[in-house]
């Protein structure tokens, strides 16, 4: 649930105006964090792009705020143009908040939103010395295996059911209140 605090902070979905939260949160990530979520160096303009195509490739991002930034992030992308059989799921941790246990529960989050769009086949790639996503997946019961320098990590996701949904619809319904919450925050400390 939502409600699970990790070092003052709380994991939500963001919302398709929140575009700039996550483009912050990856072009924080120092050069060896930025290596390992995108599998090779990347510059600030392809972050700026990348994250700017968040809401028009259909993607679900949560993330963990701390004090409305967003600190790490997980995505769930739908391979094709609609949902359907396969899925790809990514994660990006600030390097302060690393072996928090906040990608591990960033993975069941991704690994319940799946399930309840009726992804069967998610897939999770990362390089090979990324022991830390290797670890996270292990805790998902993920077969791994090793390709050309990267380690593919594949989860069967048990189909949706009323208790997965309502945890779903749940969440959403608190990140909506947090979200609301954050921006008045900030429209109070424009003023």
């Amino acid at each position: 649930m939502s409600e699970r605090q990790f070092s003052g902070g709380n994991i939500r979905k963001l919302w398709p105006t929140e575009t700039n939260k996550f483009r912050d949160h990856l072009l924080r990530l120092d050069k060896e964090n930025r290596r390992m979520r995108f599998a090779h160096g990347v510059s600030d303009a392809f972050v700026e792009d990348y994250a700017a195509r968040m809401s028009e490739t259909g993607a679900l991002v949560y993330g963990y705020f701390v004090d409305g930034e967003v600190r790490a992030a997980a995505e769930l992308k739908k391979l094709g143009i609609a949902w359907g059989r396969e899925g790809e799921a990514a994660f990006s941790v600030e390097q302060p908040w690393q072996k928090q246990g906040i990608g591990t529960e960033l993975m069941g989050r991704v690994i319940r939103a799946a399930r309840n769009r009726g992804v069967q086949h998610l897939c999770v790639s990362c390089l090979a010395e990324n022991a830390k996503m290797r670890t996270i997946a292990n805790k998902h019961e993920a077969e791994l295996r090793f390709e050309y320098g990267e380690v593919i990590g594949e989860i069967i996701p048990e189909g949706p059911n009323y208790f997965s949904l309502l945890a779903e619809a749940v969440d959403d319904r608190f990140g909506y209140m947090m979200a609301v919450l954050d921006l008045q925050n900030r429209v109070v400390k424009a003023a």
